[in-house]
């Protein structure tokens, strides 16, 4: 199943085991999902299912995940089956939280989970049937996994990765922030010494839509060239680092390790070298 899905797509889906999660994330998210939200759509929220923020983002960054035990309590409180296909949007072209909760469903070990291209704002130019208030149903079974299935790095094995040149590590954030220029959001700003720099905004095109595989498949082919073929990617906090991942996944590459802390924890560790490029 293809991890990306067009809105004339999701309209064609029979309803049996569809499930479509909102993951809208900023200010007043619920309220605005309570207002408007694709039909059925069922609420998933960044910081509260998606993460277990802890006191002190230099240890697991501004957005850990949760323990896989906690998730699963998650998925069951959502109605979420083994059988269910999942779709998942937000309103930020699936950059954000979208992305984070595909990466969480697949390491979960759900198979059938994809993305809404372009996210909310194609639903809407699509004529998709939107609601408001509480969506009602029932909860499902709890599904038991003891680990995430997908692979993620920690601060050490990405720093000990770039010592030994053992594998290319994929700074997705905006160039301005990557150079140092300004820091929006972490308290220093800058790069990982040794990480590249690809920001996730071009996975897509003019319109919000993810390039094609094949288009993707060569503009990283190229962007890799002579590098080394095992994969890190990171962002600032381990949210939109999942869309580059969904990016590759897209293009037929191998899913590669996602480093969850990200900027916001590196940054905020004694001792680790920051770079700059201005």
């Amino acid at each position: 199943m293809t991890p990306i899905i067009s809105s004339s797509e999701l309209k064609n889906i029979p309803a049996e085991n569809l499930i479509i999660l909102d993951a809208r994330t900023g200010k007043d998210v619920k309220q605005n999902y309570l207002e408007k939200h694709i039909r059925g759509a069922r609420f998933i929220d960044l910081d509260k299912d998606l993460a277990e923020i802890g006191e002190n983002a230099a240890f697991g960054g501004r957005h850990p995940l949760p323990s896989v035990e906690k998730f699963a309590e998650t998925l069951s409180d959502l109605g979420i089956s083994e059988e269910a296909h999942i779709v998942v949007y937000d309103d930020k072209s699936a950059s954000n939280a979208a992305a984070r909760a595909w990466w969480m469903l697949r390491s979960f070990g759900l198979e059938k989970v994809q993305v809404l291209d372009s996210g909310m704002q194609a639903a809407e130019k699509a004529g998709l049937e939107f609601s408001s208030g509480e969506e009602k149903f029932d909860k499902a079974a709890l599904i038991k996994k003891n680990h995430w299935s997908l692979p993620v790095s920690s601060l050490e094995v990405v720093e000990n990765e770039l010592t030994n040149d053992s594998s290319t590590v994929i700074d997705v954030r905006d160039a301005y922030r990557y150079k140092g220029e300004s820091e929006p959001i972490d308290l220093v700003a800058g790069h990982i010494p040794g990480a590249i720099n690809i920001p996730f905004s071009e996975n897509l095109d003019e319109s919000g839509n993810f390039l094609s595989p094949e288009i993707l498949k060569e503009k990283y082919s190229q962007f890799l060239k002579d590098k080394p073929e095992h994969l890190i990617i990171h962002c600032g906090s381990g949210v939109t680092a999942c869309h580059t991942i969904l990016a590759l996944d897209y293009a037929g590459f191998p899913i590669p390790d996602l480093y969850v802390g990200s900027w916001s924890e590196w940054s905020r560790r004694e001792g680790k070298e920051i770079a700059k490029d201005i």
